[in-house]
């Protein structure tokens, strides 16, 4: 892969702040767009150009020589989704639509598209594939659904070579060649693995465990984790994959599960800590097991995750809790 100029839509955020920092590493010229809503400042990486900004700016700063676009901005929180859904078609579908008229009106014609197994809702079989019907239950889905409908109709009509990565559990950290370490931060935190190091740090009381009566080996649900820094690695490779005229989505998963107890258990091993357990009533749309087949990414990306082992995943993100305070 050639090097390349490439805008980062939401690079302050976590996945975004890291697929910056693979594209640096690259030998890529990077600029971030972001209005720190949600990101921060300091997870934006040394060597990438600054714009501090809404995506729905984007006209005045997509110039004509960019030679993609990643996009990440998006607000993403499902309870929230919920209670204000006008704020994610805005922000998701509003802001991407504004997006792609600007990408056209600058002659930007390639995009890796954030995309999420939201979109799936409570899928019928597992692993899940990119063919399985879509049916999310949250607007948060519902809004990252209608932006993959809208960049395939972009790539039918006026040619734009897409590629939407459909994440499952993103999670750990990544550490640059510099030193510096990205990883997870929100607020309000809503990612097990986060929530479980918090309770390991005395920084909650204990983790909270919907449900322990699922059809599960141990009753509790099963996620598909893959580590951020595999993630990153397939928006390069889509990066050239992306052909015009094309929209091509891929699932991003290890096709492994892991249920919450083996999370918790994963974190006292790494942590060599306790960690309180709270049980709690089923959360309503939470699927028993949700497993990803990464069948499309591997044979089209050529994508093969590096780093599948649960406590691997669990080390990177301890490293960085423990050093932001998590």
């Amino acid at each position: 892969m050639t090097s390349g100029t490439y805008l980062v839509t939401g690079g302050a955020g976590y996945v975004g702040g890291v697929v910056a920092a693979h594209l640096l590493a690259a030998g890529h010229a990077v600029t971030v767009l972001d209005d720190l809503s949600t990101g921060f400042r300091e997870g934006v990486p040394r060597g990438a150009r600054f714009i501090e900004g809404r995506v729905q700016d984007a006209a005045r700063h997509l110039g004509g020589g960019y030679d993609a676009v990643l996009h990440f901005a998006a607000s993403s929180q499902v309870a929230e989704s919920v209670a204000r859904p006008e704020k994610y078609w805005d922000n998701n579908v509003g802001g991407t639509m504004a997006l792609l008229a600007a990408m056209r009106g600058a002659g930007v014609r390639k995009l890796v598209f954030s995309s999420t197994a939201a979109t799936y809702g409570e899928p019928s079989r597992t692993p899940v594939r990119e063919t399985d019907p879509t049916a999310p239950t949250s607007p948060y889905g519902a809004s990252k659904l209608a932006v993959d409908h809208m960049i395939g109709g972009e790539a039918a009509a006026h040619g734009l070579a897409a590629v939407s990565l459909r994440y499952f559990n993103v999670a750990g950290a990544h550490r640059a060649p510099d030193g510096t370490l990205y990883g997870e931060r929100h607020d309000p935190e809503s990612h097990l693995i986060p929530l479980v190091l918090q309770a390991a740090l005395g920084r909650r009381d204990a983790v909270q465990v919907y449900g322990d009566d699922y059809p599960t080996p141990d009753g509790t649900c099963v996620r598909d984790y893959i580590h951020v820094a595999d993630l990153a690695a397939a928006h390069l490779l889509a990066l050239t994959a992306a052909a015009p005229g094309e929209h091509l989505i891929c699932n991003l998963g290890n096709g492994n599960g892991f249920s919450v107890r083996e999370v918790v258990a994963a974190v006292r091993e790494v942590t060599g800590l306790p960690v309180p357990e709270s049980p709690a009533p089923r959360r309503p749309g939470d699927p028993a097991v949700l497993v990803a087949s990464a069948a499309t990414a591997r044979d089209r990306l050529g994508w093969r995750p590096a780093r599948a082992a649960l406590t691997d995943i669990v080390a990177d993100a301890w490293a960085f809790a423990r050093r932001d305070g998590a």
